[in-house]
C-alpha cells in the first residue's frame, strides 16, 4: 500500500539520501530503495526497477534521474522538483566547499585512504542492489540470452553501453510483439 507524504518529508528523505551516499547513482539505489520502499512505503520494488531502467535509459545522471522519477511518481511535478533538489543539494554544497580547499584536500593522505575504503564499500552496495533487483526480473530464455550477450559485449569490447541498452530495448519490443501475435493466434484457434 502506498502511504501518504508531504513535500517536506519527500525533500528531507532525498536530502538524507544525497548526503549519506558515496559513489554515484548505483551506490545510491539500495539506500533510495530502502527509504522509498521499506521505510516510507511510497513505492514498490517493481516501481524502483522500472524507474531504474528509465533512469539508465535517459540522458543525465542516474541518481538525479531516479530521484526525479521517484519524486514524480510520489507527488507529481512538485515531488520531482523537491526530490531532485534534495538529492542534488548535499553534493553541490560539498563540492563547492571542497573546491575552495582542493589543493590542500588532495594532499591529505588520510583522505586518499578513506576513498580506497569507500570504493570497496560502494562495490558491495552496487552488488547487493543488483542482486535484490534481479529477483524482480522475469527470467526466460530470451531475457537470459540478452543479459549474457549484453554482459559479454560490454565486458569484452569497447561497444557503448548506451547502444547495448537501445539494442536490448528494440529486441525486447520485437520479442514482446512476437509473443503477443502468438498469443492472439492461439486464442483464435
Amino acid at each position: 500500500m502506498i502511504k501518504k507524504h508531504t513535500t517536506l518529508e519527500l525533500f528531507l528523505t532525498f536530502l538524507k539520501i544525497g548526503a549519506l551516499t558515496f559513489g554515484g547513482g548505483y551506490a545510491m539505489m539500495p539506500i533510495m530503495r530502502k527509504e522509498v520502499v521499506e521505510t516510507k512505503s511510497w513505492a514498490t520494488d517493481d516501481d524502483i526497477l522500472k524507474i531504474l531502467v528509465i533512469s539508465e535509459s535517459t540522458p543525465g545522471v542516474l541518481a538525479v534521474n531516479s530521484a526525479t522519477f521517484i519524486g514524480y511518481k510520489i507527488a507529481g511535478f512538485k515531488g520531482s522538483l523537491v526530490a531532485t533538489l534534495g538529492v542534488v543539494l548535499p553534493s553541490f554544497v560539498i563540492i563547492s566547499l571542497i573546491s575552495l580547499f582542493i589543493v590542500e584536500f588532495k594532499q591529505l593522505t588520510l583522505v586518499s585512504y578513506a576513498f580506497y575504503g569507500i570504493q570497496a564499500g560502494v562495490a558491495i552496495l552496487i552488488t547487493r542492489a543488483a542482486l535484490k533487483l534481479s529477483k524482480k526480473i522475469h527470467f526466460n530464455l530470451f531475457s537470459v540470452t540478452v543479459l549474457l550477450a549484453s554482459m559479454g559485449i560490454a565486458l569484452l569490447t569497447g561497444f557503448s553501453v548506451i547502444y547495448i541498452l537501445l539494442i536490448s530495448a528494440i529486441l525486447g519490443i520485437i520479442y514482446g510483439m512476437i509473443a503477443n501475435i502468438r498469443e492472439v493466434k492461439n486464442n483464435v484457434r
